[in-house]
């Protein structure tokens, strides 16, 4: 009886719970993505080396390393926060982590499709795929920009409490 009227409440709790979940597969699709592109790049030529030669093909790679070690440590942060937190606080770590996670794995796998060129459209390499996946992780659990919304309201709300 004492649970009428919480359904939203429980809602919420759950997808606090489950996004750190969304957060962890987006590493891991931008990892293989990432870890596709640095193979291809090794092992495609133009003019007689490896496109992995090259500054921006480099400066492409670089980029991937930092996004995805930042989206770690914020979701393993919000994976170590939920573990240990009251039940009753908010849960925006969990939401920071799933959109900044998610959209890391959006850019990477788009910077691994752009070192493929044409090739990464094609079925016969698998970064097409990779790019699919990384997508739908920015819209289940909650939208990013639904997200970014939630956890806009609550910086609004406590810079007005302070």
């Amino acid at each position: 009886m004492g649970t009428e009227g919480r359904g939203l409440d429980t809602i919420l709790k759950v997808l606090s719970l489950s996004r750190p979940s969304v957060a962890a597969q987006a590493l891991g699709i931008a990892r293989g993505a990432m870890d596709l592109a640095v193979e291809y790049s090794r092992e495609r030529r133009q003019f007689g080396k490896p496109i992995s030669s090259f500054q921006g093909i480099r400066f492409l790679l670089a980029d991937m390393a930092m996004q995805l070690e930042a989206a770690r440590s914020l979701t393993y942060s919000a994976a170590r926060y939920l573990d240990s937190c009251d039940e009753n606080r908010p849960m925006l770590p969990a939401a920071m982590a799933k959109c900044v996670a998610s959209d890391a794995a959006m850019k990477i796998t788009t910077d691994a499709l752009q070192i493929y060129g044409a090739y990464g459209y094609v079925r016969d390499y698998p970064i097409e795929k990779y790019l699919r996946d990384a997508k739908i992780t920015q819209i289940y659990e909650g939208t990013n920009q639904i997200l970014r919304d939630i956890i806009g309201r609550s910086i609004v709300r406590s810079n007005a409490d302070s």
